[in-house]
């Protein structure tokens, strides 16, 4: 009987050649040193607003008023679904201290710790035509 639980080949086998070293800088072949990693990391990109219901995006530089109405779907966007606070885990979905539960989220209030949801504009960056598409898809295999 063997001494390893499973005795197909390669299964813990001490006759491999040496292990490849790994690479301890987190970079590919292509990495530049100090370059931000990630899909968009580092890019500059638009902050907006962006509406609960229809996904409108809004640039908003001062505060939303309470009366407020979404150009797109005309909802209210002072709102606990447009608010940064928000959170569905969180007590009385409000990641802030509230006094009182407020009874639907959709629906316009008067909250005096209401921040817009801020959000990234990315999609402002992807390529206009086709063409661009397939041109950009090209490139990444170009010798």
């Amino acid at each position: 009987m063997s001494d390893r639980k499973y005795r197909h080949r390669g299964y813990m086998d001490d006759d491999r050649d040496e292990p490849r070293p790994r690479r301890r800088d987190g970079g590919g072949p292509g990495r530049i040193e100090g370059a931000p990693r990630g899909r968009t990391a580092g890019l500059p990109a638009d902050v907006v607003f962006a509406c609960a219901v229809c996904g409108r995006k809004i640039r908003v530089f001062e505060g939303i008023e309470p009366d407020a109405a979404c150009p797109g779907c005309g909802k209210p966007l002072h709102t606990c679904t447009n608010c940064a606070h928000f959170d569905t885990s969180a007590r009385f979905e409000c990641r802030k201290p509230v006094p009182a539960r407020i009874e639907s989220k959709a629906k316009a209030n008067r909250c005096e710790l209401f921040r817009p949801k801020m959000v990234r504009d990315l999609a402002a960056r992807g390529p206009a035509t086709p063409d661009d598409a397939r041109a950009a898809f090209d490139a990444l295999f170009k010798k």
